[in-house]
Protein backbone atom coordinates (compact mmCIF):
# COMPACT_ATOMS: atom_id res chain seq x y z
CA UNK A 1 0.00 0.00 0.00
CA UNK A 2 2.82 1.99 0.83
CA UNK A 3 4.58 1.40 -2.25
CA UNK A 4 1.60 2.43 -4.02
CA UNK A 5 0.71 5.81 -2.50
CA UNK A 6 4.37 6.38 -3.52
CA UNK A 7 4.68 5.45 -6.83
CA UNK A 8 1.55 8.07 -7.49
CA UNK A 9 3.02 10.25 -6.09
CA UNK A 10 5.51 10.30 -7.71
CA UNK A 11 3.69 9.98 -11.11
CA UNK A 12 2.30 12.98 -9.92
CA UNK A 13 4.79 15.15 -9.53
CA UNK A 14 5.80 13.58 -12.89
CA UNK A 15 2.85 15.14 -14.64
CA UNK A 16 3.04 18.57 -12.30
CA UNK A 17 6.47 19.03 -13.75
CA UNK A 18 5.58 18.79 -17.52
CA UNK A 19 3.29 22.34 -16.68
CA UNK A 20 6.31 24.98 -15.83
CA UNK A 21 4.63 25.28 -12.31
CA UNK A 22 6.74 28.37 -11.74
CA UNK A 23 6.39 29.99 -15.40
CA UNK A 24 2.13 28.90 -15.08
CA UNK A 25 2.17 30.42 -11.55
CA UNK A 26 3.29 34.14 -12.90
CA UNK A 27 0.99 33.32 -16.14
CA UNK A 28 -1.97 33.18 -13.37
CA UNK A 29 -0.94 36.28 -11.05
CA UNK A 30 -0.94 38.32 -13.72
CA UNK A 31 -4.51 37.14 -14.96
CA UNK A 32 -5.79 37.83 -11.42
CA UNK A 33 -4.29 41.06 -11.32
CA UNK A 34 -6.11 41.47 -14.57
CA UNK A 35 -9.64 40.28 -13.13
CA UNK A 36 -9.09 42.49 -9.52
CA UNK A 37 -8.15 45.53 -12.09
CA UNK A 38 -11.25 45.71 -13.85
CA UNK A 39 -13.75 46.26 -11.46
CA UNK A 40 -14.02 48.87 -8.89
CA UNK A 41 -15.52 46.23 -6.05
CA UNK A 42 -14.15 42.75 -5.56
CA UNK A 43 -14.49 40.29 -8.36
CA UNK A 44 -16.84 37.37 -7.59
CA UNK A 45 -15.53 34.66 -6.00
CA UNK A 46 -16.92 32.13 -8.25
CA UNK A 47 -16.10 33.77 -11.30
CA UNK A 48 -12.72 34.50 -9.79
CA UNK A 49 -11.47 31.12 -9.12
CA UNK A 50 -13.47 29.35 -12.37
CA UNK A 51 -11.58 32.00 -14.35
CA UNK A 52 -8.47 31.70 -12.21
CA UNK A 53 -9.11 27.81 -12.58
CA UNK A 54 -9.63 27.41 -16.54
CA UNK A 55 -6.59 29.64 -17.52
CA UNK A 56 -3.85 27.85 -15.14
CA UNK A 57 -5.61 24.88 -17.22
CA UNK A 58 -4.89 25.92 -20.29
CA UNK A 59 -1.54 27.28 -19.27
CA UNK A 60 -0.65 24.12 -17.94
CA UNK A 61 -1.23 22.12 -21.14
CA UNK A 62 0.60 24.81 -23.19
CA UNK A 63 3.75 24.17 -21.14
CA UNK A 64 3.30 20.46 -21.52
CA UNK A 65 2.90 20.54 -25.37
CA UNK A 66 5.72 22.90 -25.42
CA UNK A 67 7.71 20.17 -22.93
CA UNK A 68 6.72 17.24 -25.64
CA UNK A 69 7.95 19.31 -28.79
CA UNK A 70 11.11 20.16 -27.94
CA UNK A 71 11.76 16.94 -25.71
CA UNK A 72 15.00 16.44 -28.02
CA UNK A 73 15.94 19.91 -27.26
CA UNK A 74 15.81 19.27 -23.66
CA UNK A 75 17.48 16.49 -23.47
CA UNK A 76 20.81 18.28 -24.79
CA UNK A 77 20.52 21.20 -22.71
CA UNK A 78 21.52 21.55 -18.97
CA UNK A 79 18.92 23.87 -17.69
CA UNK A 80 16.24 21.59 -19.15
CA UNK A 81 17.82 17.80 -19.14
CA UNK A 82 15.68 16.70 -15.88
CA UNK A 83 12.40 17.13 -17.25
CA UNK A 84 10.07 14.35 -17.55
CA UNK A 85 10.53 13.62 -20.84
CA UNK A 86 14.31 13.73 -21.42
CA UNK A 87 14.60 11.30 -18.38
CA UNK A 88 12.02 9.13 -19.59
CA UNK A 89 9.58 9.26 -17.01
CA UNK A 90 6.72 9.92 -18.70
CA UNK A 91 6.49 9.02 -22.38
CA UNK A 92 5.17 11.06 -25.27
CA UNK A 93 1.63 9.38 -25.62
CA UNK A 94 0.93 9.84 -21.92
CA UNK A 95 2.17 13.96 -22.07
CA UNK A 96 -0.36 14.11 -25.42
CA UNK A 97 -3.03 12.76 -23.56
CA UNK A 98 -2.66 14.55 -20.38
CA UNK A 99 -2.09 18.15 -22.45
CA UNK A 100 -5.68 17.50 -24.05
CA UNK A 101 -7.76 16.52 -21.47
CA UNK A 102 -6.46 19.63 -18.61
CA UNK A 103 -6.54 21.94 -22.52
CA UNK A 104 -10.23 20.88 -22.78
CA UNK A 105 -11.14 21.01 -18.92
CA UNK A 106 -10.02 24.61 -19.04
CA UNK A 107 -11.51 25.08 -22.19
CA UNK A 108 -14.59 24.42 -20.81
CA UNK A 109 -14.41 25.69 -17.46
CA UNK A 110 -13.97 29.04 -19.12
CA UNK A 111 -17.14 28.63 -21.33
CA UNK A 112 -19.29 27.26 -19.35
CA UNK A 113 -18.47 29.87 -16.36
CA UNK A 114 -16.74 32.68 -17.15
CA UNK A 115 -17.36 34.15 -21.14
CA UNK A 116 -16.66 32.51 -24.38
CA UNK A 117 -14.70 35.67 -25.30
CA UNK A 118 -11.97 34.60 -22.57
CA UNK A 119 -12.51 30.93 -23.33
CA UNK A 120 -11.03 32.09 -27.28
CA UNK A 121 -9.08 34.65 -26.28
CA UNK A 122 -7.10 32.01 -24.02
CA UNK A 123 -7.54 29.35 -27.06
CA UNK A 124 -5.52 31.87 -29.42
CA UNK A 125 -3.01 31.95 -26.54
CA UNK A 126 -2.48 28.86 -26.31
CA UNK A 127 -2.14 28.13 -30.11
CA UNK A 128 0.28 31.18 -30.03
CA UNK A 129 2.75 29.58 -27.40
CA UNK A 130 2.01 25.88 -27.99
CA UNK A 131 2.14 26.17 -31.66
CA UNK A 132 3.31 29.44 -33.28
CA UNK A 133 6.44 30.26 -30.62
CA UNK A 134 7.45 26.94 -29.84
CA UNK A 135 6.83 25.21 -33.44
CA UNK A 136 7.62 27.54 -35.98
CA UNK A 137 9.54 30.93 -34.67
CA UNK A 138 11.86 29.33 -31.48
CA UNK A 139 13.58 26.78 -34.12
CA UNK A 140 13.62 29.41 -36.90
CA UNK A 141 14.24 33.44 -35.83
CA UNK A 142 16.48 34.89 -33.20
CA UNK A 143 13.76 37.35 -32.97
CA UNK A 144 11.54 34.31 -31.64
CA UNK A 145 10.95 35.79 -28.42
CA UNK A 146 9.88 39.00 -29.62
CA UNK A 147 7.07 37.89 -31.78
CA UNK A 148 6.40 35.13 -29.62
CA UNK A 149 6.10 37.23 -26.97
CA UNK A 150 2.78 38.38 -27.87
CA UNK A 151 1.08 35.14 -26.52
CA UNK A 152 2.85 35.47 -22.84
CA UNK A 153 1.38 39.37 -22.51
CA UNK A 154 -1.69 37.80 -22.79
CA UNK A 155 -2.68 36.91 -19.11
CA UNK A 156 -4.06 40.36 -17.78
CA UNK A 157 -5.98 40.62 -21.02
CA UNK A 158 -7.39 37.40 -20.40
CA UNK A 159 -8.40 38.68 -17.15
CA UNK A 160 -9.96 41.60 -18.04
CA UNK A 161 -11.91 39.87 -20.32
CA UNK A 162 -13.16 37.33 -18.41
CA UNK A 163 -14.42 40.36 -15.98
CA UNK A 164 -15.65 42.76 -18.16
CA UNK A 165 -16.85 40.31 -21.44
CA UNK A 166 -14.94 43.03 -23.64
CA UNK A 167 -11.14 44.08 -24.14
CA UNK A 168 -10.37 47.47 -22.88
CA UNK A 169 -7.43 50.11 -23.51
CA UNK A 170 -6.04 49.78 -19.76
CA UNK A 171 -5.89 45.69 -20.38
CA UNK A 172 -3.94 46.74 -23.98
CA UNK A 173 -1.92 48.71 -21.87
CA UNK A 174 -0.92 45.99 -19.41
CA UNK A 175 -0.22 43.51 -22.23
CA UNK A 176 2.36 46.18 -23.80
CA UNK A 177 4.13 46.00 -20.12
CA UNK A 178 4.38 42.12 -20.61
CA UNK A 179 5.85 42.30 -24.27
CA UNK A 180 8.29 45.21 -23.64
CA UNK A 181 9.16 42.66 -20.32
CA UNK A 182 9.74 39.65 -22.26
CA UNK A 183 12.94 40.22 -24.32
CA UNK A 184 15.03 41.49 -21.74
CA UNK A 185 13.81 38.86 -19.17
CA UNK A 186 14.27 35.93 -21.47
CA UNK A 187 17.44 37.23 -23.33
CA UNK A 188 18.85 37.59 -19.90
CA UNK A 189 18.62 33.95 -19.15
CA UNK A 190 20.11 33.48 -23.43
CA UNK A 191 23.32 35.37 -21.77
CA UNK A 192 24.21 33.00 -19.58
CA UNK A 193 22.79 29.69 -21.43
CA UNK A 194 24.28 30.68 -24.63
CA UNK A 195 26.38 27.27 -25.18
CA UNK A 196 22.83 25.16 -24.13
CA UNK A 197 21.38 27.14 -26.53
CA UNK A 198 24.12 27.02 -29.19
CA UNK A 199 24.25 22.59 -28.80
CA UNK A 200 20.54 22.66 -28.99
CA UNK A 201 20.95 24.66 -31.96
CA UNK A 202 18.60 26.74 -31.65
CA UNK A 203 18.90 30.31 -32.92
CA UNK A 204 18.73 32.76 -30.11
CA UNK A 205 19.94 35.69 -30.52
CA UNK A 206 23.36 35.17 -28.30
CA UNK A 207 23.70 32.69 -30.30
CA UNK A 208 23.19 33.82 -33.99
CA UNK A 209 24.51 37.92 -33.18
CA UNK A 210 26.50 37.45 -30.25
CA UNK A 211 27.06 38.64 -26.62
CA UNK A 212 27.74 42.41 -27.42
CA UNK A 213 24.66 42.81 -29.62
CA UNK A 214 22.20 41.13 -27.23
CA UNK A 215 23.61 43.29 -24.50
CA UNK A 216 22.56 46.23 -26.30
CA UNK A 217 19.17 44.78 -27.45
CA UNK A 218 18.35 43.79 -23.50
CA UNK A 219 19.59 47.62 -22.76
CA UNK A 220 17.12 49.04 -25.20
CA UNK A 221 14.42 46.67 -24.67
CA UNK A 222 14.71 47.87 -20.71
CA UNK A 223 14.39 51.61 -21.86
CA UNK A 224 11.08 50.50 -23.93
CA UNK A 225 9.75 48.96 -20.45
CA UNK A 226 10.35 51.75 -18.49
CA UNK A 227 8.37 53.71 -20.77
CA UNK A 228 6.17 51.27 -20.95
CA UNK A 229 5.43 51.03 -17.55
CA UNK A 230 4.36 54.55 -17.01
CA UNK A 231 1.74 54.27 -19.11
CA UNK A 232 -0.78 53.22 -17.10
CA UNK A 233 -0.22 56.24 -14.81
CA UNK A 234 -0.36 58.15 -18.14
CA UNK A 235 -3.90 57.22 -18.86
CA UNK A 236 -5.00 58.01 -15.65
CA UNK A 237 -5.44 54.39 -14.42
CA UNK A 238 -3.23 54.70 -11.47
CA UNK A 239 -1.93 56.93 -9.47
CA UNK A 240 0.93 57.99 -7.26
CA UNK A 241 1.70 55.08 -5.30
CA UNK A 242 2.17 52.75 -8.67
CA UNK A 243 3.87 55.88 -10.83
CA UNK A 244 6.77 55.92 -7.87
CA UNK A 245 6.92 51.88 -7.65
CA UNK A 246 7.18 52.01 -11.62
CA UNK A 247 10.00 54.63 -11.47
CA UNK A 248 12.15 52.88 -8.73
CA UNK A 249 11.81 49.26 -10.14
CA UNK A 250 12.10 49.97 -13.73
CA UNK A 251 15.27 52.29 -12.42
CA UNK A 252 16.79 49.77 -11.03
CA UNK A 253 15.98 46.96 -14.62
CA UNK A 254 17.81 49.64 -16.51
CA UNK A 255 20.67 49.88 -14.35
CA UNK A 256 20.99 45.83 -14.48
CA UNK A 257 20.55 46.31 -17.94
CA UNK A 258 23.90 49.05 -18.43
CA UNK A 259 25.77 47.12 -15.84
CA UNK A 260 25.20 44.57 -18.33
CA UNK A 261 25.68 46.30 -21.48
CA UNK A 262 29.27 47.53 -19.86
CA UNK A 263 30.53 44.84 -17.47
CA UNK A 264 29.09 41.68 -18.12
CA UNK A 265 29.33 38.38 -16.23
CA UNK A 266 27.31 35.30 -16.58
CA UNK A 267 26.68 36.03 -12.60
CA UNK A 268 25.60 39.37 -13.17
CA UNK A 269 22.66 37.98 -16.30
CA UNK A 270 21.54 35.65 -13.73
CA UNK A 271 20.96 38.56 -11.25
CA UNK A 272 19.37 40.23 -14.03
CA UNK A 273 16.80 37.47 -14.81
CA UNK A 274 16.37 36.92 -11.28
CA UNK A 275 15.31 40.38 -10.85
CA UNK A 276 13.30 40.07 -13.70
CA UNK A 277 10.85 38.04 -12.49
CA UNK A 278 10.79 39.44 -9.53
CA UNK A 279 9.89 42.96 -11.04
CA UNK A 280 7.43 41.92 -13.13
CA UNK A 281 5.81 40.63 -9.96
CA UNK A 282 6.05 43.57 -7.69
CA UNK A 283 5.04 46.02 -10.43
CA UNK A 284 1.90 44.49 -10.91
CA UNK A 285 0.91 44.25 -7.14
CA UNK A 286 1.69 48.25 -6.90
CA UNK A 287 -0.87 48.68 -9.56
CA UNK A 288 -2.68 46.50 -7.37
CA UNK A 289 -2.55 47.71 -4.08
CA UNK A 290 -2.78 51.48 -5.87
CA UNK A 291 -5.78 50.53 -7.60
CA UNK A 292 -7.51 49.80 -4.48
CA UNK A 293 -6.01 52.83 -2.65
CA UNK A 294 -7.76 55.34 -4.65
CA UNK A 295 -11.13 54.07 -4.55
Amino acid sequence: MQFALTTSSLRLRQFVGLTKPRVVSLIVFCAAIGMFLATPGMVPPGLLVSAIFGIWLVAASAAAINCLVEQKIDAVMTRTRSRPLPRGDLTSRQTLVFAGAIGGAGLWTLYALVNPLTMWLTFGTFVGYAVIYTVLLKPSTPQNIVIGGASGAMPPVLGWAAVTGDVAPEALLLFLIIFAWTPPHFWALALYRTEDFARAGLPMLPVTHGQRFTRLYVLLYSLVLFASSLLPFAYGMSGWIYLAAALALSGVFVVYAIRLYVSYSDALARRTFRYSIAYLALLFTALLVDHYLYL
